[in-house]
């Protein structure tokens, strides 16, 4: 990364490169950079516009009740003399001043009292955060996820400077962290539950985890604006590193343990909320773990693990996925329907409704089809995990990255499969994310139940997996037959069942129906679990 002190445009370290290259001819990223080296008169013009129809806030005879109307926390005038917050004339929308590396400001925050919209304007490439400087202590920043608490901590006068993040706890923009290296320590003080856990950890591996402290989450120690009556002051310096030494002892995990137990369901995972008897059995959804999912060619197992995966990607998970053998265009269009619960051949009237939404959701594809190599894939995840702060990728399937390269040709088809389930469980521990991977089955007969053992290739893919999941699908060799989920490995609770698959045509959906779900459930209690 890199940001120009001229014009303030933040963006890739090759664009730069390629600006300086010299070539006569000009290559695309050279046209590119020729465009963002504008950026200035952007800003400039940005700025002027806001400022030409807005007030400064601290002025306005109607303080407190804007605050009320925008639902934010009652605070002294006196705290906002070092933020440029603004006003419009019909009061409906708020504006925070953003801050580069350098203190200028390079836009503004607008909030929308009509419609809830919190916007970066003129856009968050600049690198703008809005931030409440300290007088004396400069050096060390309080990182919070939204402006409820920031304006509370700003109004509780404490010797650190006071920063908000963009888009919360969601995801770390790339852009913003030139603004964040003029600090040498950082705060991260989020909620207390598991995404809240999860990010600061990750958050704090692009920050510089040396560098960074965490307020430790537990009910004595909630967000400000939560609890608006704490010691803040205390809670600040009782901070402590978020990741301990190579070697620790109880003492050091202590904390740790004591958090889990507090906050035993949130630790859980991420639940369901179309897969309720999934919750049951694996408890939820965690970062860090590997899933492999197994079944018959046909019985599902895409459309299965897309709404799998889409059911937590509406909950805010941000997720990636690594189509091989379907299109993106396809599977879009499966999630989408998934998404809607209709048919959207009738009802095309509604696609733009509908895609517009659906296009808020934190979902990324990569744009691989057919065989591809492991090195590719993974510099393809590494950098996602990264930009997007990815906490799910699914790869279907783990079968097109095997044999395309001349090494590979000579290396038996088990030691290439288990070279790459490997990469993903390294990457999944180190990374903090969950894995989950889509692996055929090997030939068995068809009167015979699916095992951990039928997974292609050697045992390594079932040891090394948190959870196996199965779908069995007894449709193949019986009238009567059903479908349906088996979890036959659950390293978190060591919980095993099944869980119905009945499929629902018009909105391709496996979500269980709530009418029939308890018949559903007992008459299955008596499938064997292998």
């Amino acid at each position: 990364m890199f940001m120009c002190s001229s014009c303030k445009h933040t963006g890739q370290w090759d664009f730069l490169e390629h600006s300086f290259s010299g070539r006569k001819k000009k290559s695309r990223k050279q046209e590119e950079v020729e465009i963002h080296l504008n950026h200035k008169v952007r800003i400039t013009e940005s700025l002027k516009q806001i400022r030409d129809t807005t007030e400064v806030f601290v002025n306005s005879n109607k303080f407190e009740s804007v605050l009320n109307k925008f639902k934010l926390p009652i605070i002294s005038a006196n705290s906002l003399k070092n933020v440029d917050v603004r006003i419009d004339k019909s009061l409906k929308n708020l504006y925070f001043s953003l801050e580069n590396v350098e203190s200028e400001i390079v836009g503004y925050r607008k909030l929308d009292s009509c419609t809830g919209g919190d916007v970066t304007l003129p856009h968050i490439m600049y690198g703008g955060l809005l931030t409440g400087r300290a007088l004396k202590n400069r050096d060390t920043a309080v990182v919070v996820p939204n402006i409820c608490d920031f304006l509370i901590l700003l109004n509780a006068k404490l010797t650190q400077n006071i920063v908000c993040l963009p888009n919360g706890v969601n995801s770390l923009s790339q852009y913003v962290l030139p603004s964040l290296e003029r600090f040498k320590k950082l705060i991260l003080w989020f909620g207390n539950d598991i995404k809240s856990w999860d990010s600061a950890r990750h958050f704090a591996k692009k920050l510089g985890e040396k560098r960074c402290l965490f307020v430790r989450p537990n009910e004595k120690q909630l967000l400000p604006h939560l609890t608006e009556n704490q010691d803040f002051k205390s809670i600040i310096n009782a901070a402590q590193p978020i990741w301990h030494k190579s070697i620790t002892n109880f003492a050091s995990l202590r904390q740790d343990v004591f958090s889990d137990l507090q906050n035993i369901d949130k630790v859980q995972g991420v639940k369901w909320k179309r897969y309720p008897t999934l919750n049951k059995i694996l408890k939820g959804h965690r970062r860090g773990e590997l899933t492999i999912i197994t079944g018959p060619t046909g019985s599902g197992k895409t459309t299965f693990i897309s709404e799998y995966s889409l059911d937590l990607a509406m909950q805010g998970v941000n997720t990636l996925w690594g189509s091989f053998e379907i299109r993106n265009v396809r599977l879009a269009r499966t999630m989408l329907q998934q998404f809607v619960g209709a048919p959207l051949s009738d009802n095309l009237n509604s696609f733009d409704t509908w895609a517009d939404t659906f296009e808020q959701l934190p979902i990324y594809f990569m744009t691989f089809h057919g065989q591809q190599t492991i090195k590719v894939v993974m510099d393809a995840v590494e950098h996602a995990a990264y930009v997007h702060d990815i906490a799910h990728v699914i790869i279907d399937n783990v079968q097109f990255m095997m044999g395309i390269t001349e090494e590979q040709k000579h290396m038996d088809r088990f030691w290439k499969q288990d070279t790459i389930i490997a990469a993903f469980r390294t990457f999944a521990t180190r990374k903090n994310c969950h894995v989950t991977l889509v692996i055929h089955p090997r030939k068995e007969r068809e009167d015979e139940d699916l095992t951990t053992s039928s997974i292609f290739g050697g045992a390594k893919a079932s040891q090394e997996a948190d959870n196996v999941l199965i779908i069995q699908d007894k449709r193949l060799t019986s009238v009567r037959g059903r479908k349906y989920l088996q979890v036959a490995k659950n390293r978190y609770s060591g919980d095993l069942g099944v869980m119905p698959l009945d499929f629902d045509k018009a909105s391709l959906s496996y979500a269980l129906k709530k009418k029939k779900e308890d018949k559903k459930e007992k008459d299955l209690e008596n499938v064997p679990s292998n």
